[in-house]
């Protein structure tokens, strides 16, 4: 398997017709640039490039619906592009196509403070719609590490590391905007925080991946700024008595914001790319959100948890540069872990599993790893049951790649054998396809069969979530 493949001949229903075509509606916003097709045709993880034929760059949901329409007319694929930052081959143009590049509809629509919302065009960007927000005292809190467009992230269910306290995109998306398979525009839902009102169409359209519909607007949760914020990192003894910390401290109830799980393997990486120094030891790191009073409280329960399995010093962070510093450490470490083997290529995996069987998924994976021939730093999202691999790989040596597969097989059937999931936020892309029919078993021919429904030419995002 390799990295990048030869550029893909131009399909034959984009021609010179086709792209004047495009033209007409957008002008000069597309390209056929090589360069710009290469870029929009890989995601951050080892998948090979796979080029669309043509990039476009819409800036209202009617431009989209005429590209789409235009699409379908000449059945021509097409793949929603965000930011480029998933990890399971999600943008990959298996067929070619129009890649829609969302990031000029990037306008944030309306705020309600009063009812804690708002809507944004999908191309926002979560820093972009914070940033928006800092003089109205509420914040979207939903962050899955890289600053990924929104629309992308309902498109792929995401979550991040605030997920133990305030949930996933699943619970903080109250309507979309979206661009049907031929050309109409749907809004899924009104404002109201609960309806009972026909079927949950926001929920269908939340985690497909662009193979149903382009999003092109969402309405969010938004949350109060909490009155104090502390964050805290803790060594362990041992990667157990981490990971039986976090256990209890969700069993006990403690509304923890955030807990996050790093082996020594990521600790070692994360010192030396931000340059820090924490003891290179299995570590969590927490967030405390609430009053004064509740915060002091949550992070004494949680030392005492922590003191019982191992746990050394809590070293906390209060000022908002000391704790955002933290937190960048932590979301850098998928790069800081490709330093640990230079010119490899990582290849990203995560499960979830239910709470209780966090450990033993945890320390059997770890003996798995034990015996590898590939290194392979772990992290988590712990507080939710989740936690991620990024295995290093060289993408020229198929060794390599089998060796990956192995381990990547072995995590997945452990964790759905605990009665969890295969991905927990990366998605299915290309990467889990196969993996997405042992957990489904006979819903795969109901998911089929909205596919067809909706869209029966499949030149929805093809090849993804769902094999042809």
């Amino acid at each position: 398997m390799a990295i990048a493949a030869p550029a893909k001949p131009v399909a034959i229903a984009v021609d010179d017709g086709f792209l004047a075509a495009l033209a007409a509606i957008l002008s000069d916003r597309m390209s056929t640039a090589q360069a710009v097709r290469d870029q929009h045709g890989r995601d951050e993880s080892y998948h090979e490039v796979e080029a669309p034929d043509v990039v476009v760059f819409p800036e209202t949901t009617e431009e989209v619906a005429a590209i789409v329409k235009l699409c379908a007319a000449n059945d021509v694929p097409l793949i929603p592009f965000g930011t480029g930052t998933s990890l399971e081959g999600g943008v990959a143009a298996t067929r070619g196509g129009v890649c829609i590049d969302m990031s000029r509809m990037n306008a944030i629509l309306r705020v309600s403070t009063d009812d804690l919302d708002v809507t944004v065009q999908a191309g926002v960007t979560r820093k972009q719609l914070n940033e928006h927000l800092k003089t109205t005292g509420l914040f979207f809190p939903i962050d899955p590490g890289a600053d990924a467009s929104l629309g992308g992230m309902a498109a792929t269910r995401a979550s991040g590391t605030n997920a133990v306290r305030y949930g996933t995109m699943r619970e903080n998306v109250l309507a979309l905007t979206v661009v049907m398979p031929d050309g109409r525009i749907v809004k899924t839902a009104r404002r109201a925080r609960k309806s009972s009102a026909g079927y949950d169409l926001t929920r269908i359209f939340v985690g497909s991946e662009g193979t149903l519909c382009v999003i092109t607007e969402v309405t969010l949760r938004l949350y109060g700024v909490p009155e104090a914020i502390s964050a805290a990192v803790c060594p362990f003894d041992s990667l157990e008595g981490a990971v039986r910390t976090v256990i209890q401290t969700i069993q006990m109830g403690v509304p923890i914001a955030r807990v996050e799980l790093l082996d020594e393997l990521s600790v070692k990486a994360v010192n030396a790319y931000s340059k820090l120094d924490h003891p290179v030891q299995p570590t969590l790191f927490f967030e405390f959100h609430g009053t004064e009073a509740g915060v002091v409280e949550q992070a004494e329960m949680v030392q005492a948890i922590a003191s019982e399995h191992g746990g050394g010093e809590f070293k906390f962070a209060t000022l908002a540069e000391d704790r955002n510093a933290l937190w960048q450490a932590r979301h850098n470490a998928y790069y800081a872990s490709l330093r640990l083997r230079p010119g490899s290529k990582g290849w990203p995996t995560d499960v979830c599993v239910p709470i209780s069987r966090l450990a033993d998924a945890i320390l059997e994976t770890q003996e798995d790893l034990k015996t590898s021939t590939l290194i392979a730093p772990m992290v988590g999202h712990v507080g939710d049951g989740n936690f991620h691999l990024v295995l290093l790989v060289d993408p020229e040596n198929p060794a390599d790649l089998v060796e990956a597969q192995r381990i990547n097989d072995r995590l997945v059937e452990r964790a759905l054998a605990m009665g969890g999931t295969c991905t927990g936020e990366h998605g299915i892309g290309l990467g889990k396809r196969d993996f997405l029919i042992a957990e489904h078993g006979e819903a795969i021919s109901v998911m089929r069969q909205i596919k067809q429904a909706l869209d029966p030419q499949g030149i929805m995002n093809p090849g993804k979530v769902l094999r042809p």
